[in-house]
Formats: C-alpha cells, structure tokens, sequence
C-alpha cells in the first residue's frame, strides 16, 4: 500500500498540503469502505464551554514568517456572533465516555490503521507497521491497530494520558462527538477569534515573541526535527490539556499540543471547496520554526475528512 499526502494543484491556486502536519488517507484505502456510523444522541453539553461575546477582530496575517500558500492572508475584519467554546482539546477520557455510551468506532478502527509519528512507535508495534510511504514525510508510519485508546500502536494505551488530547480521530469521527454532546466544531473564524484571546494581530496567542524569558508556552518541537526532540518545553508527544497557560480568554492548547479540527471546508484562492477537506489550526508537537512554525495564531493546514494521525485532534463549540 502506498499513500498519498499531496495532490497536484488545484487551479485556484492553492498548493497541495504540507505532509509534515496532518498526513493524508489515501482513496479507496485499503481494508475498509469505512462510511459514517450511527450515534445516538448523548447528553447536551460537554465540559469546560467559554461563553465569547462575538464582535469584529482582524483576522489572516501578512507575517513575513508565514505561509502564502496556506492562504493566511490578506488581514481582514470578521464579525462573529456570540458563541460557546471548549476551554481545552477533547480529552481521551471524555472520548472514552462517548465511546462507552454509543459503541461509536472510528474511522482509523474501521480502516484498520492510522499513522504514527516514527519516534513514537511503541516497540511492541513494530510489526504493525504497513508497507506504506507519505510522500515527502517518512517519519510518518501507517500502523495496523493504531488507534484512540492504542496512540503509539498495539501495545499502548491511555494510562496516565487521561487529560491529554485524543488523537486518531478524523473530522467525521468528531462530528459524531458533537452530535452526541450536542455541540459542533468552530467555525475557522470563531477558532481564530477565541484563539487570540483579545490580542490584536500578535503573532502568537500570548504575543510576539515565542518564548518569552526563555519560558515555554506551548507543546511544540526543540532540536532537529525529525530525528532529535530535545524535549526543553518537556513532552516529545502530547501533553495534558492544561500543561501550559490559557490564552487571554482561558482557551489552552490553541497553539501546539495537536492540531484543531474546524468546520470550514478548505477552499482555494477563488474560494471554490475542495471536496472531502477541511480546514486544522492550531500546530502540533511536530510543528518546529525550521520548517513548520504553524503555531501561530493564524496558520492554518488542511486534512481529508476521513484522515486520522496522532497529532490531529478536535475541540468542540456552541
């Protein structure tokens, strides 16, 4: 098996997406015609909702450090109307309560595999490992079992990762969490607007500088990426929910930890929808300034509604 992490460009001029962020679930993949699974509707709500009183802010960049490409620009006003939004990421323990009451499987259970950061393989799934290639990006693994409560491959498991994010959901999988905890995923300019946390067109979610007086305010890479994490901020994965200080409107996690997924769809220059994708913000543990600095508040990646990876997760809105 072979799979695809960029397609040729769409004639909107928009660029395939970079494999280093979220890896993409190549078509008609092997193992399963996996579609969306019944859920019964849940309680309403979820835990941790911020209530965010809307209004017009700048959104986009021209930062000289970011990605034309990813169309991040040109900064223009948005007005967003009052909404609810999860203080952190979905947690696997919260997940794991939707899984017990529903049966739900996900997408990276009913293909069969997921991919896995190759630093993070947990030795005993070695085995797992498929013959598979990311094109531009082989330390991702596609891992048979890879899976939510198994994020390193068969083998691993969630004891002691209770509070921190789940992983190995695609955008169809959290779709059905929201509709189970009667809420949704952000729109991308609700996701922006509560991620800046009142700042105006700084560059991070806590200001201009990354690190300021040598501190570290999110879960990303140190050292040479892929092949060394030195682990300064200390986590070489993921990390819990609340490791790291809340924004200006209590949002953690809004840069780093795992990507975001959101409702837009991606769409390209002329703003036609590219089927089947959706627009990830946020960055992740793997985002690193020599070659990915998608942690700051206006980047923005894409992924395939059907993709799962273990750096790709989801919180929810209202």
């Amino acid at each position: 098996m072979s799979t695809e992490s960029a397609e040729p460009d769409d004639g909107g001029g928009s660029p395939p997406p970079s494999p280093c962020c979220a890896p993409k679930r190549p078509p008609a993949a092997a193992g399963s015609t996996a579609g969306p699974s019944a859920v019964r509707a849940g309680p309403t709500g979820t835990d941790g909702l911020i209530a965010l009183p809307g209004g017009t802010f700048l959104m986009g960049t021209d930062d000289p450090e970011g990605f034309p490409e990813d169309l991040e620009g040109p900064v223009r006003p948005v007005t967003v109307a009052p909404f609810e939004i999860a203080a952190t990421p979905v947690t696997n323990r919260q997940f794991a309560r939707f899984v017990e009451a529903t049966g739900y499987r996900t997408d990276a259970e009913r293909y069969g595999w997921s991919f896995v950061f190759h630093l993070l393989l947990a030795p005993s799934a070695r085995q797992w490992v498929l013959d598979a290639t990311v094109p531009g990006a082989p330390w991702w693994l596609a891992v048979e079992g890879a899976r939510w409560a198994a994020p390193d491959g068969p083998g691993s498991g969630l004891s002691g990762r209770e509070r921190h994010p789940v992983v190995h959901v695609s955008h169809r999988d959290a779709e059905a969490y929201c509709e189970w905890s009667g809420t949704r995923l952000a729109a991308e300019a609700e996701w922006e607007y509560a991620a800046r946390g009142g700042l105006s067109q700084a560059r991070y979610a806590w200001g201009d500088e990354l690190t300021p007086g040598g501190r570290h305010l999110c879960n990303i890479w140190q050292g040479a990426f892929p092949t060394v994490n030195t682990a300064d901020d200390g986590f070489v994965g993921t990390s819990p929910v609340t490791t790291f200080p809340p924004n200006g409107y209590g949002l953690y996690d809004v840069a780093g930890n795992v990507w975001e997924l959101t409702a837009e769809p991606w769409r390209d220059r002329r703003g036609h929808v590219s089927p089947g994708e959706s627009v990830i913000r946020g960055g992740s543990y793997l985002c690193h300034d020599s070659y990915c600095n998608r942690y700051r508040v206006a980047a923005r990646s894409r992924t395939t509604v059907d993709s799962s990876s273990g750096n790709t997760g989801f919180r929810v809105a209202r």
